[in-house]
C-alpha cells in the first residue's frame, strides 16, 4: 500500500491530480469519492451558502496515518481535505484509490472516508443564507 497524497489544503482540490497520482499500469481499478458542499442540511432552517472548515495543526499527520491504515497491499491512495471557506459545489474532500481489483478499491475508499469523518480533527461551521451559523463535528 502506498499513500501518494495526504494533504490538508486551503486551495481548491483537483480530482484529476488525485486520479493521476494513483494510476499505474498494474492497477485496473480506480475509485473516487468527492465530498461536495451542498446547499441544504437537515438541521438548517434555510439554505446553506458555505461551510467554513478549520483543522487542528496535527490534521495532516492524522490524514496520512488514516490513509496508511487502509487495508490492502495493492492500494495506491491520494486524499485531501480542504480548509477555509467553501461555497456550494466546492470539494471539501477528494479521495482516489487504485487497486488491482475493483472490490479492494471500493472497500478501501469507503473505509477511508468513514475513518476521516470519525477521526480527522477537522471541524466545520455551516453558514446559512440568513447569516445564521452553526458548528458541526465538534465533540465527535
Amino acid at each position: 500500500m502506498t499513500v501518494r497524497i495526504a494533504r490538508i489544503s486551503d486551495e481548491p482540490l483537483d480530482l484529476a491530480a488525485h486520479i493521476a497520482a494513483v494510476e499505474e499500469p498494474s492497477k485496473g481499478a480506480v475509485t473516487t469519492f468527492l465530498g461536495t458542499v451542498r446547499d441544504a442540511d437537515p438541521d438548517a432552517a434555510g439554505s446553506v451558502v458555505a461551510l467554513e472548515y478549520t483543522a487542528h495543526p496535527d490534521a495532516e499527520a492524522t490524514l496520512q496515518r488514516l490513509a496508511s491504515e487502509a487495508d490492502g497491499p495493492d492500494l495506491a491512495i491520494a486524499v485531501s481535505h480542504r480548509i477555509g471557506r467553501l461555497g456550494v459545489g466546492e470539494y471539501a474532500v477528494v479521495i482516489a484509490v487504485a487497486s488491482g481489483h475493483r472490490d479492494e478499491a471500493f472497500v478501501a475508499c469507503r473505509a477511508l472516508i468513514e475513518s476521516i469523518k470519525a477521526d480527522l480533527p477537522v471541524w466545520k461551521r455551516q453558514v446559512e443564507a440568513d447569516g445564521t451559523t452553526e458548528w458541526k463535528g465538534l465533540g465527535g
